[in-house]
């Protein structure tokens, strides 16, 4: 049995290479430990019941052609399943250096591309870490994977979580990241067919294909980007850090108090600690502007298949103000060129773009890869996790984090997810250019606490702080005249 690579799921696969692999490595952290003979019937029991979990890459005959997924006829679950002691101290500095090492070895190309690694002695308790590589699917098709193996009380009901994603409890959780690129693309094909008939409508179309050549305009004849410590040859070995927990509380009063969104103060911290990450090393930031690759979700709402998964987002270039010191000036800079992108098709047309990529020949396919990654310096991604508190083989979930995949040559990458009312910020580097990737998350900590300060002073209202594992309130419904904004997934 076979099934044909999409056209951008074959553009994440020959973008791997040995220095800057294409896979997506994640770590779930528990306070006690796992059974590791639990642990692996229930792998098999729910994550195996996703085909794309059995098949391997079968590539063209002579390279010409587009891959297929075929099922792995010698699959054992054995050789993705591995048991490993994490050395002393055995604290999160530890766990740290095991994911960076992890992140450098190449996956296994003659089986299906994943593994997870259980990860015993950790601060008590165990991580799992997980790589999946980017071929087969992307942030949030991996969120509703974890939801298949999780779940939401210490022991699971007769009904499996995996059953409760397919029936829609996972679309529900995924209501609102629907983006404005999408709408436009939706509205153009009205338009072409109703164009006889509406000379507003034409004018409109011709808006719409303006606004789409400018889009691909800038993707494919910008310059690049300006150089710095985040840029160079990289590497083999890789380094990752991630923060302390941030109360979702605490973000979300920032973000309202300074006139932004989550998105917004979150980049701007990191901007702000870019900032201070090269300062601190006696770089000269004035004027700096580094450009981030951001993926934007295309995905509808309830539009995802677990037997299929693969990729569906648009990636644009944002471009973060580095040289800005003032952190609500920066802020301000930031939001109004996020803005700009949702206004723009420029997610549809980089999702093209992939598509075209992934239907060349491999050698021209590394080409154009190189060309995009001399265009920015990072890539920057944002997932919405679950909101309640998790449990995988009846251990509760303490904290989850991931790391995006840095291809085309990249050195730095920047993911943000959530979990359980609180927010986590992760970096990935190339220990060549960025050995130290924990200085760039105490400085985030730095940046973010004084946003939080400034919006102290504007507003005399408090965050409301939640308990550990607390689960955070849903938002009001918005009216359904009023229309929804696009999310970046920054």
């Amino acid at each position: 049995m076979t099934q044909r690579f999409s056209l951008v799921d074959a553009a994440w696969l020959h973008m791997d290479e040995p220095t800057n692999m294409a896979v997506i490595a994640g770590v779930i952290m528990f306070d006690d430990p796992l059974n590791f003979n639990e642990l692996k019937e229930l792998i098999r029991a729910r994550l195996l019941r996703v085909r794309r979990f059995r098949q391997r890459v079968r590539e063209p005959l002579f390279g010409v052609g587009i891959p297929q997924w075929e099922d792995d006829p010698q699959f054992d679950l054995d050789a993705h399943l591995h048991r490993i002691a994490l050395p002393a101290p055995h604290d999160q500095q530890a766990l740290h250096e095991l994911v960076g090492d992890l992140m450098s070895m190449p996956l296994d190309f003659s089986k299906p591309l994943w593994q997870y690694h259980l990860v015993e002695n950790f601060e008590g308790g165990c991580a799992l870490i997980c790589r999946l590589h980017h071929s087969m699917a992307d942030g949030l098709a991996l969120v509703q994977v974890l939801l298949s193996l999780a779940d939401n009380a210490p022991a699971p009901s007769e009904e499996s979580a995996l059953a409760r994603v397919e029936n829609g409890n996972g679309a529900r959780k995924r209501r609102g990241m629907f983006s404005n690129v999408m709408k436009l693309a939706r509205t153009g094909g009205k338009l072409v067919v109703q164009t006889a008939t509406s000379r507003e409508k034409l004018r409109d179309t011709a808006l719409l294909g303006a606004s789409g050549s400018m889009a691909l305009g800038k993707l494919l004849f910008t310059g690049p980007d300006t150089h710095s410590l985040f840029k160079g040859k990289c590497g083999v070995m890789k380094r990752v850090a991630w923060t302390q927990p941030l109360p979702f509380a605490d973000v979300k009063f920032a973000a309202r108090a300074l006139g932004g969104t989550i998105n917004d103060i979150l980049i701007s911290a990191v901007t702000g600690a870019l900032r201070r990450y090269l300062e601190a090393r006696a770089v000269d930031t004035q004027d700096m502007n580094l450009r981030a690759i951001v993926p934007v979700n295309l995905r509808a709402p309830g539009d995802l298949d677990l037997d299929s998964l693969g990729n569906r987002f648009g990636l644009v270039f944002l471009s973060l103000p580095v040289g800005i010191q003032d952190p609500l000036l920066r802020m301000a800079v930031l939001k109004d060129r996020m803005d700009d992108i949702k206004r723009s098709p420029e997610a549809l047309v980089a999702y093209g773009i992939l598509g075209a990529i992934g239907a060349t020949p491999v050698a021209v396919e590394r080409v154009i890869n190189s060309i995009f990654g001399m265009k920015a310096t990072a890539v920057m991604t944002n997932v919405p996790g679950p909101r309640e508190p998790l449990y995988l083989a009846g251990n509760r979930i303490r904290t989850l984090m991931f790391w995006v995949p840095t291809p085309a040559k990249l050195g730095l990458g920047v993911s943000i997810i959530s979990y359980a009312g609180e927010v986590y910020v992760g970096i990935n580097t190339d220990a060549r250019l960025i050995p130290d990737p924990e200085e760039i998350t105490r400085a985030f900590m730095d940046e973010f606490q004084a946003l939080r300060a400034l919006a102290e002073q504007r507003s005399p209202r408090k965050p409301k702080a939640l308990a550990p594992g607390a689960v955070q309130p849903r938002a009001a419904k918005p009216r359904a005249a009023a229309k929804r904004k696009t999310r970046i997934e920054a």
